[in-house]
């Protein structure tokens, strides 16, 4: 008995510890790769986009974004925006290039929004790219994505920048969006595996999209999570566009945090399960791409595997002293990784100063994880508030 319970207690330590060390691996794995060259114009190839911007309750924000697109340095495209459980009496948008729908019936998800649009494309677009409500779009982002659909790729994620820094808490869920975007985008797609998808600033074909999600009657959050599983389950690639960028709103106040993510949290425990099912595919096929990225789909959001870590350290103080120096060794692994993903980006001085708040912060996502049974009947959207006093924090 005592043999089995050691066993159960060596692979639970090892469940929990290779996550510690899973950045490292995967930055050595990427070290030695040929690193894709930066992406450059395509004059000759000017793919059709539909632009698909989702709003669900609030539209405050809608103005904007729409503002940010039509700014674009492409001539190639049209703005379908899908207005869900809104009230539009006041968006009035003058350029033919903007859509406006209004659903008759609430759809309440993403997923079912988007196919909304593509029902009512005006006409055959060759690639969609998916924008949320609150995000800003950058002038050159569907110019830096076009070069990797140029290249056979037929699905990129963008990268996503901090949109304000105003608090505490925006400053940390920015420097949470750096270390996932340098290890989840640029170091696995340059390691020969694909960039994970962050719901928003991604591209499709409109084939590939249709093919992953139009018989899957996907509820709630996480639809980004199923269409990178099935993509990779293909043995496609998901390409990452580091200079395709998107402004994207941070959270800058707890119930905003506690909100989005205990919806997050449960979308991890909904579909981890794609990690097993990559991992088989990925051993079978021989597949780089679908085994690395099998193992980052079974990662815990970063605050569970942390705290889980600290109590596996303690525990061994008493067990086994020398385990609990093999669990501080792989922290100060993990700092370091997180540490050389900030260096490596261009950081605001306010999001290091805000490192400081590191454990209120994950006290939120405790409080999170309490509520994430109830997570999708909260709400599907995030209403976002800030000011722009660049010295809240």
């Amino acid at each position: 008995m005592d043999k089995t319970l050691s066993t159960i207690w060596i692979i639970v330590q090892l469940a929990i510890g290779y996550n510690l060390v899973l950045p490292l691996l995967l930055y050595g794995i990427y070290s030695i790769s040929k690193k894709r060259k930066p992406d450059s114009p395509t004059p000759n190839y000017k793919p059709d986009y539909a632009v698909i911007i989702t709003a669900y309750q609030y539209i405050n924000t809608l103005p904007d974004v729409v503002a940010s697109v039509l700014k674009l340095n492409y001539d190639n495209f049209m703005v379908y925006i899908v207005a869900d459980n809104c009230d539009i009496s006041t968006l009035h948008f003058d350029d033919e290039r903007v859509i406006l729908l209004r659903p008759e019936e609430v759809l309440r998800g993403n997923t079912k929004s988007h196919f909304y649009a593509i029902n009512h494309f005006v006409r055959d677009h060759d690639i969609l790219t998916i924008i949320d409500s609150d995000n800003i779009v950058d002038p050159e982002y569907l110019n830096r994505l076009t070069p990797y659909f140029a290249n056979g790729f037929e699905a990129v994620q963008g990268s996503r920048e901090a949109k304000n820094l105003d608090t505490m808490y925006a400053c940390l869920d920015a420097a949470r969006d750096i270390y996932y975007h340098f290890f989840d985008c640029k170091v696995l797609f340059n390691a020969g595996s694909s960039s994970t998808l962050s719901g928003s600033g991604m591209a499709f074909t409109i084939r590939l999209y249709k093919e992953c999600l139009e018989n899957k009657g996907i509820s709630g959050a996480g639809f980004d999570k199923v269409l990178q599983a099935s993509i990779v389950e293909k043995n496609k690639r998901i390409a990452f566009s580091p200079n395709a960028i998107v402004y994207d709103e941070k959270t800058s106040r707890p119930t905003e945090l506690v909100n989005q993510r205990s919806r997050w949290i449960n979308t991890w425990f909904k579909y981890f399960k794609f990690g097993f099912v990559l991992l088989a595919k990925g051993i079978i096929n021989f597949s780089r791409n679908q085994f690395i990225f099998g193992l980052v789909l079974l990662r815990p959001p970063l605050f569970i595997f942390l705290i889980l870590s600290v109590i596996m350290m303690i525990a061994n103080l008493f067990i086994n002293p020398f385990v609990s120096l093999l669990w501080l060794i792989g922290f100060i692994i993990f700092v370091s990784c997180f540490i050389k993903a900030l260096s490596a980006s261009n950081v605001d001085k306010r999001i290091y100063k805000s490192l400081l708040g590191i454990p209120n912060f994950m006290f939120y996502q405790l409080v999170s994880l309490t509520k994430i049974f109830k997570a999708n009947k909260r709400s599907v959207a995030t209403q976002h508030y800030h000011t722009n006093n660049k010295d809240t924090v």
